[in-house]
């Protein structure tokens, strides 16, 4: 298995990243271009004028720097004198030493055998494979979720805060980790990232102008939290490619002429109510599996709140692509370790079994159901997927059981 999961990974991951130019990672190395020749920032988010940039670089795919937040620019500043291609083989190679930093945290941190903790990364499979493609920096971003919660429990908290505040101002998926340091008072842990936060705040805004940072607070967050998003394709508000409730809803209820000629209902009000209404669930049941987890002490009840966050958050996310599912990593191996611990390895393989689906799904054959009316819903497996991995969480926490031990797949975990 390991050498199969490999191999797929370095011919249709690795070997694409180094031989030619994608989409996606132009976006982030047009924009360091612009801001290593000083050009005008202000006109980041002017989508025609990005695109002009692209051109006049060599790039001839489509793109745009709108949704990202603008210290994103800044992101392969480092990087910007190479070709687009030299850099996104320099990409490739940190993405690739990465995955193998995250096998090792997973190692030391919870004791699990290599090749269990390598098999474990792999089979997030069709998120690392389209991360590596497309120079994606959210490989790099889980690395340091794992890395930072595992300086943590090293009692390197400054450290620790600061690794996991890297990436909050351009990918916003680490606060999840901060908003349970700050439930269990891991004051040094904030203050680090609080720290970084505010460096790379101050440079982006010294750097880039406050001028582009007004222009992202005002029209562009707002849009893109509530699933607006202004992307390459414009049926993103309608699209499977981005499993979503958000889009789901939207191809079942919301009409349009052009990306959405057939609906299930044409009944926009129904679609933004059951929209709102199955977010409030997941949300307020959220709330209250945290309360739980809570009366059994907050240090304790630290890594399960973790994980049970790491899945909510990608579930009502308005959009996610393939590539995002690597951020599962620490979410997933927290809430196996914490079954484990409590002798559940019923839930633990479920969530384990749920996580590698996910890696797996046949997207081909469900794609062609979208647009269809009702049968829309066939379209969106990984939203399923997640939602069960969800559900899960929630019963076996809510519920929980005690199996007896044996030697089975991380067994050390399971013994320690």
């Amino acid at each position: 298995m390991l050498a199969a999961l490999t191999g797929y990974v370095l011919l249709q991951g690795v070997v694409p990243a180094l031989s030619r130019l994608d989409t996606d990672f132009p976006n982030y190395f047009i924009a360091a271009r612009i801001v290593r020749d000083g050009q005008d920032t202000t006109r980041l988010y002017d989508d025609s004028w990005f695109q002009q940039q692209m051109r006049s670089n060599g790039v001839g795919s489509e793109g745009k720097f709108a949704p990202f937040p603008p210290p994103t620019a800044l992101l392969l500043v480092p990087l910007a004198h190479f070709t687009p291609l030299g850099a996104l083989r320099v990409v490739t190679v940190v993405n690739v030493l990465c995955l193998l930093l995250s096998m090792v945290v997973l190692v030391r941190m919870l004791g699990w055998h290599p090749i269990d903790a390598a098999l474990f990364v792999l089979s997030s499979f069709t998120a690392l494979i389209s991360g590596l493609r497309f120079g994606q920096p959210y490989i790099v971003v889980s690395t340091c979720c794992l890395l930072g919660y595992y300086l943590h429990l090293r009692g390197k908290s400054w450290l620790a805060g600061g690794v996991l505040g890297l990436f909050v101002p351009i990918k916003y998926y680490p606060v999840i980790v901060l908003a349970v340091a700050a439930w269990v008072r891991a004051w040094k842990v904030l203050g680090g990232a609080a720290l970084v936060i505010l460096a790379i705040s101050v440079a982006s805004i010294g750097l880039l102008g406050w001028k582009i940072h007004e222009t992202f607070l005002l029209s562009v967050l707002g849009n893109h939290l509530i699933g607006l998003l202004s992307l390459q394709d414009r049926t993103v508000p309608y699209s499977s490619v981005y499993q979503s409730f958000d889009t789901l809803f939207n191809r079942l209820f919301i009409f349009d002429p052009i990306w959405n000629p057939r609906p299930m209902v044409a009944a926009p009000l129904l679609g933004v109510l059951g929209l709102a209404a199955t977010k409030a669930a997941i949300l307020l049941t959220t709330a209250a599996i945290l309360i739980r987890l809570g009366r059994n002490g907050a240090a304790q009840a630290a890594a399960p709140s973790i994980g049970l966050l790491g899945i909510v958050a990608l579930l009502v996310a308005p959009a996610t692509a393939t590539y995002t599912f690597v951020l599962l990593w620490l979410p997933v191996a927290l809430l196996m370790d914490y079954f484990l611990a409590q002798r559940d390895r019923t839930a633990a393989y479920f969530i384990l079994g749920t996580y590698v689906l996910i890696g797996f799904i046949p997207y081909g054959f469900t794609r062609p159901f979208e647009g269809r009316g009702g049968l829309t819903v066939l379209a969106y497996p990984r939203l399923y997927v997640l939602l069960a991995m969800f559900i899960a969480c929630v019963y076996f926490i809510a519920r929980p059981r005690r199996d007896e031990p044996d030697a089975s797949l991380f067994a050390s975990a399971e013994r320690r």
